[in-house]
């Protein structure tokens, strides 16, 4: 969008000479035409790549029985083995922005698709439960810091279509979610019943997502999106266009850029708040102090407990119904059902969200699903199944919500990388305990009416804070600069 703004300020404010100069360049390799390629590459890498942030996760929890058995896990081991998806978040995801400001987002994502890729292959056949949680943390790496950047490319590329776009990566999620929970099983069997090999093709998937990622790993302009530089801050657009002015005009351009500089500053103090601490001649955005701003609390906490929710789901539901007497493999494809769910739903509630005033309403409607899947799994989780699978996959798409919301509460590129950093990395560590202490109760309890009383009680808070998240507001206001 910046990057827009400075070609028009060009337009009006530079001779004809300029004029003809740009239209010139625009016809030249990195022009539109290559810009329109670039950004076609660049919505394919999002695709596959959110197709690969979850096999990892849904794959296991259809065999966790097998792995268990294989690896001769106790529960709580179990239990700990499920929490280790949020602590890898919670631990990597944070370095996630200092690492794309020196490489590039682009090369970030690349290597984390190639870590994941390493890892899946590697983990069935590490040997031992140690290897195993190893490899498993190398994969998880990978999926952390391209799940705190996916936010920041979607704001930086597409600042126009936020719900749009963060609809498209929600959906290449859940699809990969829901095809691992569903095709992992059969394929174990169609194997010859090999838990390994049904855990690691889906390295497979990994791989093909890091070629779009290969041109942005040299092109790190490119990988930074229109009006960005390639560490994600934003672009100065008066020091662009003096720039460009400068170069093609020759002699007479400070005359012409020192008026037309003012009339842009002026221009721009009546739609932006001028950042202090910041070098625009260098283009720097300053970093705000997150920790200040209430909305940031709030949406930390909500995307906590969402994704609370959503791996004792991931991990747990199949067993569930498994202990309910469901054949493993309908106990597979009802936790597809479930991540199937967001599918659809994560294109709708994006695009729903960035048309409301306040994303409350639709955080309490969740949430009331939520409570009613738990309530029906407590009561009779064979007898009303699917019903319980629908209505928790309808609950776990709080998590397109809160990508979406971390898109609107804040302004810029750069303050959308540093909201999701502190986000999903308070998140996750929130989230840790939450399929560990599951897996403890279920242990020592012998049963599954403890943990799905736990479940459900943690929903209240979750409704709670994300009304609050979903308040129509700023991080900038509140945190200052």
């Amino acid at each position: 969008m910046m990057g827009l703004m400075a070609s028009e300020e060009t337009r009006t404010m530079t001779p004809p000479t300029v004029r003809s100069s740009a239209a010139h360049d625009a016809r030249k390799p990195g022009g539109p035409s290559t810009r329109a390629w670039t950004t076609r590459l660049l919505v394919l890498g999002i695709v596959l790549s959110a197709l690969n942030l979850r096999p990892a996760i849904t794959s296991l929890g259809a065999l966790l029985e097998e792995v268990r058995d294989g690896l001769g896990m106790s529960g709580s081991v179990a239990g700990l083995l499920t929490s280790v998806p949020p602590l890898c978040f919670a631990v990597f995801g944070v370095m996630a922005p200092r690492l794309a400001r020196r490489f590039g987002a682009g090369a970030v994502v690349c290597a984390g698709m190639a870590a994941i890729a390493t890892g899946l292959a590697i983990r069935p056949y590490a040997g031992g439960t140690a290897g195993f949680l190893a490899a498993s943390a190398l994969a998880l790496m990978g999926i952390a810091v391209s799940n705190v950047l996916m936010p920041a490319i979607v704001k930086q590329w597409f600042p126009d279509r936020v719900g749009s776009m963060t609809g498209v990566y929600s959906m290449g999620l859940a699809l990969g979610t829901s095809l691992a929970a569903a095709v992992t099983v059969p394929v174990s069997d169609a194997l010859g019943g090999s838990w390994q090999s049904g855990l690691a093709l889906w390295s497979g998937l990994a791989v093909a997502a890091i070629l779009p990622w290969l041109p942005f790993v040299r092109g790190r302009a490119a990988a930074s999106g229109p009006g960005q530089r390639a560490d994600g801050a934003t672009r100065h657009p008066d020091a662009a266009t003096e720039t460009s002015a400068s170069v093609r005009t020759g002699a007479g351009r400070d005359d012409r850029s020192e008026a037309g500089k003012e009339d842009r500053l002026e221009a721009g103090r009546e739609e932006t708040p001028a950042p202090a601490a910041a070098d625009p001649a260098r283009g720097e955005a300053p970093r705000m102090r997150i920790t200040r701003s209430r909305t940031a609390w709030a949406l930390a906490v909500f995307f906590g407990l969402q994704a609370t929710a959503a791996y004792i789901t991931m991990g747990w539901m199949a067993q569930i119904f498994r202990d309910a007497g469901v054949p493993a493999g309908t106990a597979g494809l009802l936790l597809a059902l479930t991540m199937a769910m967001g599918v659809p739903l994560a294109f709708v509630i994006p695009r729903l969200a960035t048309r409301l005033p306040h994303q409350g309403p639709i955080v309490l409607a969740l949430g009331i699903c939520g409570l009613i899947g738990y309530a029906g799994l407590y009561l009779a989780p064979a007898d009303g199944a699917w019903a319980w699978a629908l209505l928790l996959g309808v609950a776990n798409c709080a998590f397109p919500l809160a990508l979406t919301m971390v898109g609107m509460r804040a302004r810029t590129g750069p303050g959308v990388a540093q909201l999701s950093a502190f986000a999903q990395s308070t998140g996750y560590l929130i989230s840790i305990p939450g399929p560990l202490l599951v897996g403890v109760l279920y242990q020592h309890s012998g049963g599954w009416g403890l943990p799905i009383t736990l479940m459900s009680a943690l929903m209240v808070p979750q409704m709670v804070v994300g009304w609050l998240a979903g308040r129509d507001r700023t991080v900038e206001d509140e945190a200052g600069r």
